[in-house]
């Protein structure tokens, strides 16, 4: 055999020797949990995988707030390989999730090359293998690093002047404290999204007093969550076809919500303005709370809140929609700008996350010594969200300006994982040892994406976390058949092969 450091080992006859590779992992959380199964099945053992908490679960694993569900069917949100027929809920709730991924990575072996406590702070780039650091100094290299690293786990903070200062209890709702008692207490939320929506719902009957602080008025989707009865899931286990045939179909119908989004005057787009004011007109009966709670946008323009009472919850006597813009934070609660003080005893920052941070505060550092803090100079970029130029052999599941719409993650990452799992045949192959995405192909996807994103429901008159800091939507801006297309087989061409 012979070969050269950065070339393929070849035999005597000059045909490429195939190549061991060792794959690193970073996170544990669902795309982490698939990547591990995913690389066994394609005959990849050597693999570790880098969690900086204590268990497999990624956001359902950090967000254990009252309430917590997922906004996709659960029968969707699963993955393909491991369909569960025991769902109890149309939406399952947050606890039930992550019992269900730790019991996947447990069926599957998965914890045995999970190294958790161990949060990687160093990528390096260097003579033809990743090179990491963990924050506990633990170093290790690999031919291939995955980045598993979600999106919603960095918490975003408001700015609001003497958050500090408060006396009471104080916390962001992905660190809920559950040693602060809620009942009876004056409970104050500040957002209005997805998380505030199900906290509301979920302790309103709870507590004193709530006072939920809008700045923005969202569109809320009525969207019922019944239990399946004991028959519907003992049929799902005993019919393993009509399990996977409801799967397909759901996946289906979601198709066609991402067809929405993706076109402003879409019919779809329509039915489900149409739904959303019906729902608001139906379920509210005061006219002036009605009217703080309409949108001066459309629906779908920012994330859709799907909820079945979030309009009765914040309709009972204890409950209240504050709209007066918040002055500042004080030791007793909150001061608005029309100068009066709502008394809390806790204080929710339900204010979302830093959706922009994908693998950061992570250095990485790529070939020639180029940062990721370069590369994702003014806002981060990457060829189909799953390769970067000058990052050879490093790949991302649900990165930068992939699908994030109102559908499941799950089958995102799923076909990500196909399309990545395809790339790592060429590097296995021994044929090449380094793959990344050019700059041309970047670029030029870049600007595709960026023109099609002016069809799209998000650019229609709101500010939202899908936009970046130009006003242009931070995700896939055709319909979801594209992306099952796209990533059905990598176009080569696209990638510089060393």
């Amino acid at each position: 055999m012979t070969g050269t450091a950065g070339s393929p080992r070849r035999r005597a006859d000059g045909v490429p020797e195939p190549r061991h590779l060792r794959v690193i992992v970073i996170g544990a959380g669902m795309s982490g949990i698939a990547s591990v199964i995913k690389l066994r099945e394609a005959g990849i053992h050597d693999l570790v995988v880098y969690e900086k908490a204590d268990r497999v679960g990624g956001t359902w694993r950090e967000n254990t707030y009252p309430g917590l569900s997922c906004d996709v069917p659960s029968h969707l949100y699963s993955y393909s390989f491991a369909l569960n027929p025991d769902w109890t809920h149309r939406f399952a709730f947050g606890p039930e999730i992550q019992r269900y991924f730790e019991r996947v990575a447990d069926e599957h072996r998965v914890t045995e090359v999970v190294r958790f406590g161990e949060e990687v702070d160093r990528l390096e780039w260097r003579d033809g293998r990743w090179h990491a650091r963990t924050r506990r100094g633990t170093t290790d290299e690999a031919d291939v690093v995955i980045a598993a690293t979600g999106v919603l786990h960095h918490p975003r903070l408001p700015d609001i002047e003497g958050l500090d200062t408060f006396t009471g209890a104080q916390f962001h709702s992905a660190r809920w404290d559950h040693s602060v008692p809620l009942d009876g207490a004056r409970v104050g939320i500040v957002g209005t999204g997805s998380t505030a929506v199900q906290i509301v719902s979920a302790i309103v009957d709870r507590v004193e007093h709530l006072s939920l602080f809008q700045r923005t008025a969202q569109w809320v989707m009525p969207a019922e969550n019944p239990a399946y009865s004991a028959e519907e899931r003992e049929r799902f286990r005993r019919d393993p076809a009509a399990l996977a045939e409801n799967h397909a179909r759901l996946s289906e119908l979601f198709a066609l919500f991402a067809n929405a989004v993706v076109d402003a005057e879409s019919p779809e787009a329509a039915m489900i303005e149409e739904a959303c004011r019906a729902n608001l007109e139906q379920s509210v009966l005061d006219p002036a709370l009605r009217e703080k709670l309409r949108p001066d946008y459309r629906a779908a323009c920012k994330r859709l809140i799907i909820s079945p009472d979030f309009y009765q919850a914040i309709q009972r006597p204890n409950a209240e929609l504050v709209t007066e813009k918040i002055l500042r934070v004080e030791p007793q609660g909150v001061r608005t700008a029309d100068g009066r003080l709502h008394p809390l005893d806790v204080l929710v920052l339900a204010t979302g996350f830093h959706t922009d941070w994908f693998m950061r505060p992570m250095e990485i550092i790529g070939r020639d010594g180029r940062t990721l803090s370069e590369l994702w100079d003014p806002r981060p970029i990457a060829y189909l969200s799953i390769s970067m130029p000058g990052f050879p052999n490093l790949f991302m599941l649900n990165g930068p300006n992939g699908p994030v719409g109102n559908f499941s993650l799950i089958e995102v990452a799923e076909l990500q994982l196909a399309y990545i799992l395809q790339l790592l045949e060429r590097l296995r192959d021994g044929t090449v040892t380094e793959i990344c995405a050019t700059a041309e192909a970047t670029e030029r996807f870049e600007a595709e994406r960026v023109a099609a994103s002016a069809k799209t429901i998000w650019v229609t008159g709101c500010r939202s976390w899908y936009l970046d800091d130009r006003g242009i939507p931070a995700t896939w801006p055709w319909p979801f058949a594209r992306f099952r297309e796209v990533m059905a087989a990598p176009d080569l061409d696209d990638y510089e092969l060393r």
